[in-house]
């Protein structure tokens, strides 16, 4: 099929998903999976791969984000029915001050997003969102939608997380200077982070049913607890041990991963060990211990607390799944790689071709690793023979790391983690989460800009 044939499928195919979802209310699960249908028969996929194709996208998505949605539900769900999560919403508030805490949030999840993959980073700070918004007495979105928008930045450039580390490898660039400028970046994307949201939260967003029913739920079941045991909420202390110690959990084990050589018997010990998934088995273990036995919860009721989390994770779990689907469509039909080839064929700069094309990729197929890689692996030629110093060539695949932050729509699975743990619908998703990945992208890709022409 000729190229503009797949552009205009891979197009047509967006917006009948969106006018499926928005206009006619069609459960997204449901729209993209018929969507996915429609693009494979329309690009003449093979009969025989369509639905091996299906099952690839949703295994391949659901492999690592079903186990870690479900692990962060239970942990989360027990530090809320417990009281913690409130009990450090209330100490902090008090400590920092109502107006300084959305800015406090926005700057710690810069900094756990350093070690930490972005779906397991904002799963695990979900609770403590709603604690926030709960003693503030404002949506999750107020809090959540800045959060999520420095962890999703931080993740697209600085190493170790995997697309920024595999574009180095193809680049030959040298990840030093990759986390430096990265990291010098992300800095004033925080404040822009925290600034853009509160200006799109001018508008008030209704809330999703179901998420507005788990939220106005949240804590609730403290009360409960503490009439049957009368144990006060779990200090502090636990609650935070049970924050840090997955996310430090996950560091030591990225840190090993990016200093260790492969092979290495403690290497495989830490990768082990800092897995994400361990690190939420021991959280959850960890929880039960202290919160079930702290408040002197039977077993029966620990393990009705946990079995409460899952419902609500279960429309997530399907929703993000289905996303996968569609991008493994659109990524098997040659969509994805028809739109690079024709963005090549312009000629652009350089540095703004590496932006452009990894900014459509990641609006055609939705990954950001897969943008990058991509993008890396079509632009490598030009960039290894171009004569490019060392940090010309970090600074390109920076450029390249920021490309695939915006534009995050419904082809990507971090919108629909997003939105719906922020309850928003997808219209309003568009009109927040797309448009804060869209600015953040291509503002820091302009601070690189600047450093390209400086360091010229």
């Amino acid at each position: 099929m000729s190229t503009l044939g797949l552009l205009g499928i891979g197009a047509g195919s967006i917006g009948l998903l969106l006018l499926l979802i928005i206009k006619w209310e069609v459960h997204a699960f449901v729209a993209m999976m018929l969507v996915s249908v429609l693009v494979a028969l329309a690009t003449s996929m093979p009969i025989g791969d369509i639905v091996s194709t299906l099952i690839a996208g949703m295994g391949g998505t659901l492999g690592s984000v079903a186990i870690l949605v479900a692990l962060g539900a239970m942990l989360g769900r027990m530090i809320e029915v417990s009281g913690g999560a409130a009990n450090l919403a209330q100490r902090f508030t008090a400590l920092l001050g109502p107006t300084r805490v959305p800015a406090a949030l926005t700057a710690a999840a810069l900094v756990l997003a350093i070690p930490v993959f972005f779906d397991v980073g904002f799963i695990i700070l979900v609770p403590i969102v709603y604690g926030f918004c709960k003693a503030a007495g404002v949506n999750p979105i107020k809090f959540g939608l800045p959060v999520a928008g420095i962890m999703l930045a931080v993740h697209v450039v600085v190493p170790p997380h995997p697309g920024i580390v595999g574009g180095a490898a193809i680049l030959k660039a040298d990840v030093g200077w990759i986390t430096m400028l990265g990291l010098a970046i992300c800095l004033p994307l925080a404040p822009l982070s925290q600034w853009l949201s509160k200006r799109l939260n001018c508008t008030e967003y209704q809330m999703l049913p179901a998420t507005a029913a788990q939220f106005a739920a949240f804590g609730s079941g403290q009360t409960e607890a503490s009439a049957n045991t009368g144990r006060p909420a779990p200090t502090l202390g636990v609650v935070l041990a049970l924050i840090i110690v997955p996310l430090a959990m996950i560091m030591v084990g990225t840190t090993g991963a990016a200093m260790l050589p492969k092979g290495d018997a403690l290497r495989n010990l830490l990768s082990f060990i800092g897995a994400p998934i361990m690190a939420l088995m021991v959280a959850v273990g960890m929880a039960m211990w202290f919160i079930g036995k702290g408040q002197a919860w039977s077993r029966e009721r620990t393990n009705a607390v946990m079995e409460s989390a899952l419902p609500p994770a279960a429309t997530v779990i399907l929703v993000t799944g289905a996303g996968g689907v569609f991008a493994k469509v659109l990524t098997a039909s040659g969509i994805g790689a028809a739109l690079s080839q024709s963005l090549i064929d312009t000629h652009l700069p350089l540095i703004l071709m590496a932006f452009v094309i990894s900014l459509a990729l990641r609006a055609a197929q939705g990954s950001a690793t897969v943008a990058i890689l991509t993008t890396c692996g079509l632009l490598a030629e030009a960039i290894n023979t171009g004569g490019y110093t060392t940090v010309q060539v970090a600074l390109l695949c920076v450029a390249i790391g920021f490309g695939s932050l915006g534009l995050s729509h419904v082809n990507d699975s971090g919108f629909w983690i997003v939105t719906r743990y922020l309850g928003l619908s997808v219209g309003d998703g568009l009109r927040t989460w797309t448009v804060l990945t869209t600015v953040l992208g291509l503002t820091g890709f302009l601070l690189t800009c600047a450093l390209w022409a400086f360091m010229a």
